[in-house]
């Protein structure tokens, strides 16, 4: 049985036009399985520091921030009329905690831009910052630090 449940958050712009939707499939939380509705993701799960063959959702997350942030910088660079760096990379650490209000993430980012000088790679890594959507989910949520390096 489906229900309906909206959260509406004050101050947020809502989605006008549906770009993509990724579907996915969990049993067992973090130590079942997950799979996307076209076949293409097919994964283990396994609870960070215990015995097991999966990853995590810190690892996911890691993973899909950092992929979207070389997007975003990519159309950052595109803004600037110039290719992202060929070696651009960004790598990042998501934590997992806790504090006296349960469980809490916090992230960094380390970004990696060959070739560029100071003052523009920090333009293209504000500006992704501004645009991607995974900055914009986690911004005031919770502890991001980004760094070139």
């Amino acid at each position: 049985m489906e229900t309906n449940n909206t959260t509406t958050t004050k101050g947020f712009t809502p989605i006008e036009k549906v770009l993509y939707t990724g579907k996915t499939h969990t049993t067992g939380g973090r130590d079942g399985v997950s799979r996307s509705d076209d076949g293409k993701l097919d994964i283990q799960l396994t609870s960070p520091g215990f015995p097991g063959f999966g990853t995590n959702p810190e690892q996911l997350f890691a993973a899909g921030w950092s992929a979207c942030f070389i997007g975003a910088m990519r159309l950052a660079a595109g803004q600037q009329h110039m290719k992202l760096p060929e070696g651009s990379y960004v790598d990042a650490e998501v934590d997992l905690g806790s504090n006296t209000n349960g469980f809490q993430l916090q992230a960094r980012l380390k970004v990696h831009l060959p070739g560029l000088d100071t003052e523009t790679a920090q333009l293209l890594v504000d500006t992704a910052h501004k645009t991607c959507p995974y900055s914009k989910m986690s911004r005031g949520n919770i502890d991001v630090n980004i760094s070139l390096v």
